[in-house]
């Protein structure tokens, strides 16, 4: 029993030693690192409240949220759809940047004054690294504080909560509401004098593509990075998921940060499990080997 005991405090401290080793290995290698990747998903921003909407417990009412997030949706019940955009956005009004979103801004800043370069590619909606300082932020599947005019075309910013009059006060993801009949006429409309059309989300919803110009700045990072940090996403939506591998087939170092392994994790040279506000916040704290 007492072997047994202690072997087992012998493998965790091993454990710990290695991971201790993982961390000082990548911090050597992002200190002297001259263009870096960050990509992030979900998980970088669950830890500020933001749901992910995925999984089992993925539900809004009574409305799994994938089945919201289609145009097919939007031109059935623009009205339902818009509701639960409200709801989104407020959530994410309210929600504050956390210390991982911190740490990669003021890694960013820090890079940039060094003369390096760290591009932010993320799967995020909500704005939350722009919020924390982070600069030319590339958004793979669009803003909840955007619009798109389903008529024109014009895409503008909008952070007014409510986003129209006859929206406020809903969204609530009570399940014992059952309709949403908000007159097409009242919900959020463009305003060029000259147009008027309906608004939607400019969010990339399933079933469209993305942004070819957004995806040719992503891909551009990819193929440019000599490093590549991957925080807090599942690897499992494309076509961001192939950015990292495709990296790391390069040869170039990949780290995941992840509350648990991915289904790429065995693509990537490291992989930091834990918090993303614990272990992003440690890869980069400004190291004594960086070159300033």
């Amino acid at each position: 029993m007492y072997i047994n005991i202690y072997c087992l405090k012998d493998n965790l401290e091993r454990s710990h030693l290695s991971d201790m080793n993982a961390m000082k290995s990548f911090r050597e290698i992002l200190a002297n690192a001259k263009n870096v990747l960050i990509l992030t998903g979900s998980g970088v921003s669950a830890e500020s409240g933001i749901p992910t909407f995925r999984g089992a417990g993925g539900f809004w009412r009574k409305y799994q949220a994938q089945n919201l997030a289609t145009p097919e949706a939007f031109d059935a019940n623009p009205s339902l759809v818009w509701e639960f955009y409200e709801y989104r956005r407020t959530v994410a009004n309210e929600a504050k940047p956390n210390k991982a979103h911190e740490a990669i801004a003021t890694f960013q800043d820090r890079s940039l004054k060094a003369g390096k370069n760290v591009t932010i590619v993320t799967q995020n909606i909500d704005e939350l690294h722009q919020r924390a300082g982070a600069k030319n932020v590339i958004e793979l599947h669009g803003s909840l504080f955007k619009t798109r005019c389903t008529v024109c075309h014009e895409v503008s910013a909008n952070k007014n909560i409510p986003i129209c009059p006859a929206l406020e006060g809903k969204g609530s993801p009570d399940p014992k509401i059952m309709v949403s009949d908000i007159p097409k006429k009242d919900l959020p409309r463009c305003q060029k004098t000259n147009c008027k059309g309906l608004l939607r989300p400019h969010i990339v919803w399933f079933g469209e593509n993305l942004n070819e110009d957004v995806l040719k700045q992503a891909f551009n990072a990819v193929e440019n990075c000599d490093v590549c940090l991957v925080i807090g996403t599942s690897s499992i939506v494309y076509p961001a998921a192939m950015f990292a591998p495709q990296a790391a087939n390069r040869g170039i170092p990949v780290a995941e940060f992840n509350l648990e392994m991915t289904p790429a994790s065995r693509h990537f040279e490291y992989h930091f499990q834990g918090p993303c506000t614990v272990t992003v916040t440690e890869a980069l704290e400004p190291s004594v080997h960086e070159p300033m």
